[in-house]
């Protein structure tokens, strides 16, 4: 659980991970769309989740597409908004 919340324990990674709950798959240019960061950095932040088992992602062509590895992650979101003391 540790290693879990260290993967997603950045503003840009949350963001993503809210994005793909959202809709998901997405490649790596749609993320881009949405979110204001330089290419390399985002890159950087998917490897990271991708690394710690918070993220899957698999290649069409020339595009990445990133996925949630598992849908209970989202759920720290609804632990996170109900939260009386945070």
């Amino acid at each position: 659980m540790a290693e879990i919340l260290k993967a997603i324990s950045h503003p840009v990674r949350l963001e993503v991970l809210e994005l793909l709950e959202e809709k998901q798959p997405q490649s790596v240019g749609e993320i881009l769309e949405q979110i204001d960061v330089e290419p390399s950095l985002l890159s950087h932040h998917l490897t990271k989740m991708k690394d710690k088992g918070v993220l899957d992602s698999f290649r069409d062509g020339r595009n990445i597409y990133y996925q949630l590895a598992f849908e209970e992650v989202t759920k720290i979101f609804d632990c996170m908004e109900n939260c009386d003391f945070l």
